[in-house]
């Protein structure tokens, strides 16, 4: 039996796997100023930006999987 995972083309054109994805939005949350942390928005911006367009509800989806929660419960004083 084969799973596959959800698949998205970079501005490249090249194959950008779910797996992948999920790699840079734990790696752009990790990094994210804990006093202002990013809403789900601002990670699918900041995606773009790396040239994988991804919906903020599938970074919702995504983060959720990743057990992360959203940024108002992120934040640090």
């Amino acid at each position: 039996m084969l799973f596959f995972s959800a698949r998205f083309i970079d501005k490249f054109g090249e194959d950008v796997s779910s797996r992948k994805i999920k790699v840079i939005l734990k790696e752009i949350i990790d990094a994210e100023d804990k006093t202002k942390p990013l809403s789900d928005g601002d990670i699918s911006k900041q995606l773009a930006e790396r040239g994988m367009s991804v919906a903020r509800r599938t970074v919702a989806k995504y983060r959720e999987q990743l057990s992360i929660p959203v940024g108002r419960i992120r934040k640090e004083l």
